[in-house]
């Protein structure tokens, strides 16, 4: 066992290390392509949430793009358990974690020089979540706006896939944040429906039931899954759907999901007051609540008591 110290700690290719001792070759795919796959979930009070089904994901990703880790699923939630108790012991100064998982493709055969393909490099590693810049969120509700740009198609890439090309994302996003540095993204797919924004799902509810983009659009979340359970579990009325413009516009209520926002209400909708205006919203609300007692923990407390760090 590491001893404890003031360094973060990863797992690299088959060693807990400083993670300041991660270091990948400049010549793999990942760096050079964006040919790798990632996968990330977060700790409430120290608990990876839903650690298997993030796994369960990340390996279908990697299936998608024919890497292999070289670990079993079963290993990958091991090591990433271990990563998260070994750096315990630093938490309370930050909060709560984001931990991810990245695998690249690794270093192809260079040429004639004889270089070989090393195979995959594998990362395991946990950074503070960002609770004290996202905390006027959760106080004011998020402003989302659409970008001109459109999600990649399933015909050319399937969205549903969390590889390290977030190029369509990146440059989709730009444009909104010019216009207002705060607000949340969100592209429409080839069809002109919602999709996805950088990270997140968006749900809307109209005339009592919740809505969100079809899953062959979008990254298939997993706090968006759990979104899912908890309508069910409330009786609340939830489905898949084509949203367009139209039926944003007309939403009463907004939201996203991340893993690690949970439940972001939003306030505005392409500068127009989502619903009354009020946020969160009595359904999302009672969404947030539930979320809350399934992960045991007050989210929304967590980050509005960083408004003033």
């Amino acid at each position: 066992m590491t001893a404890l110290s003031n360094r973060r700690i990863a797992w690299f290719n088959g060693k807990f290390v400083p993670e300041s001792e991660v270091v990948i070759p400049f010549r793999d795919r990942s760096w050079k392509y964006g040919d790798g796959a990632f996968d990330m979930t977060r700790t409430f009070d120290g608990r990876a949430f839903r650690m298997k089904e993030h796994i369960d994901r990340f390996y279908r990703s990697l299936r998608y793009l024919e890497i292999d880790p070289g670990l079993s699923p079963s290993e990958m939630v091991a090591h990433s358990e271990e990563v998260v108790a070994r750096n315990e012991h630093l938490r309370a100064q930050v909060g709560d974690w984001w931990v991810g998982q990245r695998v690249s493709r690794g270093v192809d055969a260079v040429g004639d020089e004889g270089w070989e393909h090393t195979g995959p490099n594998v990362v395991i590693e946990v950074l503070p979540l960002p609770l004290a810049k996202r905390a006027k969120h959760f106080r004011d509700g998020a402003d989302v706006m659409t970008t001109t740009a459109r999600r990649t198609a399933p015909s050319m890439l399937s969205p549903r896939a969390k590889t390290h090309n977030y190029l369509n994302m990146i440059m989709a996003e730009k444009p909104v944040k010019a216009l207002n540095p705060d607000a949340w993204a969100i592209l429409l797919d080839e069809n002109g429906n919602l999709a996805e924004g950088l990270g997140s799902n968006i749900f809307i509810v109209r005339e009592g039931e919740l809505l969100t983009p079809r899953e062959r659009y979008v990254l298939p979340g997993v706090s968006r899954q759990a979104t899912l359970d908890m309508a069910k579990q409330l009786a609340i009325p939830a489905r898949e759907a084509d949203i367009d413009l139209f039926d944003a516009a007309n939403a009463e209520e907004m939201f996203l999901t991340s893993t690690s926002l949970c439940i972001l209400p939003v306030r505005t909708f392409n500068g127009a007051k989502v619903g009354g205006g009020t946020v969160p919203g009595p359904l999302t609300k009672r969404l947030i609540d539930a979320y809350a007692r399934h992960v045991d923990c007050d989210f929304v407390a967590q980050y509005l008591k960083f408004l003033d760090a």
